[in-house]
């Protein structure tokens, strides 16, 4: 409990989604008792209005900004556009509104694709303007750059609190197994699971398993997120990881260790790889608000891989 939330509204956007459940859950624990979700059917947070109606109702002195249209690899490439336009807007405006509204506090959670491509490893939030990002997910990584943008030139110009986190690629049970939006993990154990009941041979992957990845668990992602919004009132960006990377050739063959798949991996070196390597600097993290992940990363996909054979709906 932290009588940081006492007697304070937050309003967490995205907060029914994957990452949100939990942001909400950690935040009633830490004694959150007036938490307002906005959903999308009622309010449309890319336009003016339906910002402006979900803070008028929610009346938050904190917010911590999740919603976000997301996607893997594929879905990246097949709507650049929209993955611009979406996150950018949805964010300016949410920022400039709660401006107006006199919100105290503006939490933005970033995302590890604004990174440049060729960032040395680990990553260091000094580095994240040293390059552009990694073409595939370019447009969605600087729509959500830009808020970083707003939160350092509003904070300069009109005092306005607003704080930037950087997650790593989050995992979890209850995560999007979609293979058309889909990251990795999921498409992984989806597709090693439906592979082992039919008694397939073999799996496809895409690229050529040579890249690197980190990978947070999503509670506690949640954990430093809450963490953050009570403890930090910085200007500069924090990083929220584990600090440490696996290549995805590693993680195809633990996936199917842990799925019990035997059968042969393909690699198809004409897909994209995506960013070569992709690691955490998680210092600041833990410097400016004692945030360290504690979750182990085969515990996290035990669990993930549990709850996704527990609710799958069979073919």
């Amino acid at each position: 409990m932290s009588d940081f939330w006492d007697g304070r509204r937050v309003m967490v956007t995205g907060g029914a989604g994957f990452l949100g459940r939990r942001v909400v859950a950690r935040l009633e624990e830490a004694g959150a008792k007036d938490i307002f979700v906005p959903r999308s059917a009622e309010y449309d947070l890319r336009t003016e209005d339906g910002v402006r109606r979900a803070l008028a109702d929610g009346r938050p002195d904190v917010v911590i900004h999740l919603a976000a249209v997301v996607g893997g690899i594929g879905a990246n490439r097949e709507n650049p556009g929209r993955f611009f336009y979406d996150n950018a807007i949805m964010g300016i405006q949410l920022i400039e509104q709660a401006r107006l509204a006199g919100v105290s506090k503006f939490v933005t959670v970033g995302t590890v694709c604004s990174y440049p491509k060729f960032t040395p490893v680990p990553f260091r939030e000094e580095d994240l303007w040293n390059g552009y990002p990694e073409e595939t997910n370019a447009p969605y990584g600087l729509a959500k750059k830009m808020l970083l943008v707003q939160s350092q030139a509003y904070r300069a110009q009109y005092g306005f609190n607003a704080i930037y986190l950087i997650p790593v690629n989050l995992y979890g049970p209850g995560d999007n197994f979609d293979p058309a939006t889909s990251h990795v993990i999921p498409a992984l154990i989806r597709k090693c699971i439906e592979a082992r009941d039919t008694g397939a041979d073999h799996i496809d992957v895409w690229g050529t398993g040579s890249a690197s990845r980190e990978f947070l668990y999503v509670n506690d992602a949640a954990e430093g997120i809450v963490l953050a919004a009570e403890r930090y009132d910085g200007a500069e960006p924090v990083n929220l990881g584990v600090g440490r990377e696996i290549t995805i050739r590693e993680l195809v063959t633990l996936v199917a260790r842990l799925t019990r798949f035997e059968g042969e991996l393909r690699w198809d070196p004409s897909r994209p790889d995506g960013q070569p390597r992709r690691a955490l600097d998680t210092r600041r993290a833990r410097e400016r608000f004692d945030f360290a992940a504690r979750t182990s990363f085969e515990d996290g996909l035990r669990r993930t891989i549990e709850w996704y054979e527990a609710t799958r709906r069979p073919e």
